[in-house]
C-alpha cells in the first residue's frame, strides 16, 4: 500500500517516466543483495544459521497474519460477506490440507469440509448488503457530478474527496485530519458543502472523473471556491491546510 502513489503515477507519466519508476522499485528491492555479492565484508557480518531463524520466522508470521485479516476486511467491503464466507471457507480448507500434508496425518479431512459446508450454508443468510458509512463529522454527501455542478452553481464552497477502502493513505488521512473536530468546525462556520466519492468497487462514474483530473487512483482531494478553478490538494492533508480552506 505504500507504494500506491508511485504506482499510480507511473500509470500517467510517459514511457520513459514509468520505466524510471518501476527500475527504481526494482533496484530497491534488489539493493540488498547486489550489496551482498559486490561487497565480501558484508557477507561476513551475516548472522550464523540457528534456532534464531525459528523465532524470527514466527515473528514475520504476526505481520504476515494481520495482512491477511486487512485483506479479508476489503474483501468483505468489495464484494460483501458472501465473497467473505467463500474465502474464509477456502483458507481453512487448504490450511488444514497443507497442515495434514505436512503431518501425514489425513484423519480431520472430513472435519474440514464439514466446516466449510457449514460456513458455505450461511451465504444466504449473508446476502444481504450491509449498509455503508459516509461522511463521518463532514456529513458529506455522495458524489456525483450532477451534484457538484449543483454545489458549485449555488455559489458555495465545496471540498470533494474521492477514497477507498483499500486505500491506506486514504484512510490516514480521514482519520487524522478530515474526522477531525477543527476541520469540522471550520466547515461549519464556512458553509462548505463536503462530498465523498467511493471507488473501493471501481464505479467507473467516478473513474471517468478520476481520468478528467489526470488520476489512475486514489485518493484525490479537490477544493472548488466560489468563482475560482478548483485546486487539487496534496496527497498527504494536514488539519492546519484543510481547515484554512473553509477562510479563503
Amino acid at each position: 500500500p505504500f507504494l500506491g502513489a508511485a504506482l499510480g503515477a507511473a500509470l500517467i507519466l510517459p514511457s520513459a517516466g514509468a520505466i524510471a519508476v518501476f527500475a527504481g522499485l526494482g533496484l530497491g528491492l534488489a539493493l540488498p543483495f547486489l550489496l551482498l555479492g559486490f561487497i565480501p565484508a558484508l557477507r561476513r557480518r551475516l548472522p550464523k544459521p540457528g534456532p534464531w531463524m525459528n523465532r524470527f520466522r514466527r515473528i514475520l508470521s504476526v505481520p504476515m497474519f494481520l495482512t491477511a485479516l486487512g485483506l479479508a476486511w476489503i474483501l468483505d467491503r468489495q464484494a460483501g460477506q458472501a465473497a467473505l464466507i467463500v474465502g474464509l471457507a477456502a483458507t481453512l480448507v487448504v490450511g488444514l490440507l497443507a497442515w495434514q500434508a505436512a503431518s501425514r496425518r489425513w484423519l480431520a479431512i472430513g472435519p474440514a469440509l464439514a466446516a466449510a459446508a457449514a460456513a458455505l450454508a450461511l451465504l444466504p443468510v449473508s446476502a444481504a448488503p450491509a449498509a455503508r458509512e459516509q461522511g463521518g463529522k463532514l456529513h458529506a454527501e455522495a458524489f456525483s457530478e450532477a451534484k457538484l455542478a449543483e454545489l458549485t452553481a449555488s455559489g458555495r464552497p465545496v471540498f470533494v474527496y474521492f477514497t477507498a477502502d483499500w486505500c491506506l493513505t486514504c484512510k490516514v488521512n480521514e482519520a487524522a485530519v478530515l474526522d477531525q473536530d477543527e476541520v469540522a468546525a471550520a466547515f461549519d462556520r464556512g458553509k462548505v458543502a463536503v462530498l465523498v466519492g467511493d471507488w473501493t468497487k471501481g464505479d467507473a462514474a467516478i473513474g471517468r472523473f478520476l481520468e478528467r483530473q489526470g488520476r489512475s487512483g486514489v485518493p484525490l482531494y479537490l477544493w472548488y471556491a466560489p468563482g475560482k478553478p478548483p485546486e487539487t490538494l496534496p496527497q498527504i492533508l494536514t488539519v492546519g491546510r484543510v481547515a484554512s480552506l473553509a477562510g479563503q
